[in-house]
Formats: C-alpha cells, sequence, structure tokens
C-alpha cells in the first residue's frame, strides 16, 4: 500500500499543467519567424495592462512530463518555446527545461522576469520581459535577475508610450544590458503605433533591436497560432 501512494505521489510530482501546446511560426524574439513548438503553461500571478494570453491563467490540463516530451516530439520542430502565463510559476518547469535540453531541442523560456531565473538550465535561452511602467507590473520586477545575463538570453520590452520608452533607455543605461545580451523593444500593440517606436529608436539612437508581434499581424488574437 505504501509502495502505491510512492508511486502515485511520484507520478504527481513529474506534471505539470498546461493550457495548449501547438505548432507555429516564433513571432518575437531572435528566433522570430521559425517553425517552433510552443508549451504553454497555466497560471500567472502578474495582471499586466496589455496582456494577450489572459485565457491562460486559469483552468489548463494536467500533463505529464514524458507526454508533453511526446507531444513536442510528434510536432516536429527543433524549436521549443516555453512560455505562459508565467511559466516558472510550477516549479517544476525547470524540470521540464533541463528534459527538453536533454532530448537535443533549441529551447526558449519566455518569462516576465518577476520570478528568480539563477535556476533555469543554462542551455536554455532565457527571454526575459522587463516589465514598464505602462504594464502596471513594474514594481514586481525582480532586478537581481539582469546581473544572471549572458549573451545566450534576450531582455524584452514591451512599450506603451513615450514615457515608457524614456524608462526602458535608463534601464538599459543604468545595467548596461547592451553589454550583456541582445535587448528587444516592442510597441504594445493597439497603444503605441509600430512607426512611432521605429522613429524614437532612430532618432536616439538606441543601441536595441525593433520588434513588432509577427503572430499578431499574421493571425491576430487566435489563440494557439
Amino acid at each position: 500500500m505504501h509502495a502505491i501512494v510512492a508511486d502515485a505521489a511520484a507520478a504527481s510530482a513529474e506534471r505539470l499543467k498546461l493550457t495548449e501546446i501547438f505548432l507555429s511560426l516564433q513571432g518575437e524574439a531572435r528566433d522570430v519567424g521559425r517553425p517552433t513548438v510552443f508549451v504553454r503553461l497555466t497560471g500567472c500571478p502578474l495582471r499586466c495592462g496589455y496582456c494577450d494570453t489572459a485565457y491562460a491563467f486559469h483552468g489548463g490540463q494536467w500533463w505529464t512530463l514524458d507526454a508533453i516530451l511526446a507531444e513536442v516530439a510528434r510536432l516536429g520542430a527543433h524549436h521549443v518555446c516555453v512560455t505562459g502565463g508565467e511559466p516558472l510559476a510550477q516549479k517544476r518547469c525547470l524540470v521540464l527545461l533541463r528534459r527538453l535540453c536533454d532530448a537535443g531541442h533549441d529551447v526558449s523560456l519566455e518569462t516576465s522576469g518577476a520570478l528568480d531565473i539563477g535556476a533555469v538550465d543554462p542551455r536554455v535561452s532565457r527571454v526575459v520581459d522587463v516589465k514598464t511602467p505602462g504594464s502596471g507590473e513594474a514594481h514586481r520586477n525582480r532586478w537581481e535577475n539582469l546581473a544572471l545575463l549572458t549573451p545566450r538570453d534576450q531582455v524584452k520590452f514591451v512599450l506603451c508610450d513615450r514615457a515608457d520608452f524614456d524608462w526602458a533607455r535608463a534601464v538599459l543605461a543604468e545595467h548596461r544590458l547592451s553589454e550583456r545580451c541582445e535587448v528587444l523593444f516592442s510597441p504594445s500593440h493597439g497603444q503605441l503605433a509600430p512607426r512611432q517606436l521605429a522613429d524614437w529608436i532612430v532618432a536616439e539612437r538606441v543601441p536595441v533591436r525593433f520588434q513588432v508581434q509577427l503572430h499578431k499581424l499574421l493571425w491576430g488574437e487566435e489563440p494557439g497560432r
């Protein structure tokens, strides 16, 4: 009887709650445009004003890690992006990231930066979304994360207005982020015109990469795309 209980506990410890797993094109960051398997974990402790995945806050289904790995393999892309919600809010996300790397995938993690990224497998490209004042969640930034970044990682700022742009430039300079890793400036969809942000970056000669959300241009707000 004790062995059965122990086996059940072990199986439970190897599960994650997922909203969806799907194959699409990467819409952001360094691998934009590449076919990518997205593993979207359920749940997030933040409530950013511009969030486009609020459907991942609740619900979801429990998957074993073996089942996740099998589905990723079935979908057949080399690139895998673990996202949310906030994936690091589930502690077993760290195990999933390691196992995806062990399976030979090129793995990226999309995280808010509000939680510690220090234990993430070093083979993973960490895409850290630094929350701006316009997001309503800037107080949640874990600034200690920025010192952990390496050239394999990326930092993303989603900007809502000129105040966010100036704030992000100050953070960029204070933490010398462009010397640590690639830095991405993205306009908040529907709040800041992409052309306006592009003009600011050029005029101020900011050492960042401008990006727009490719998946929004192609598929709008449709989940699983």
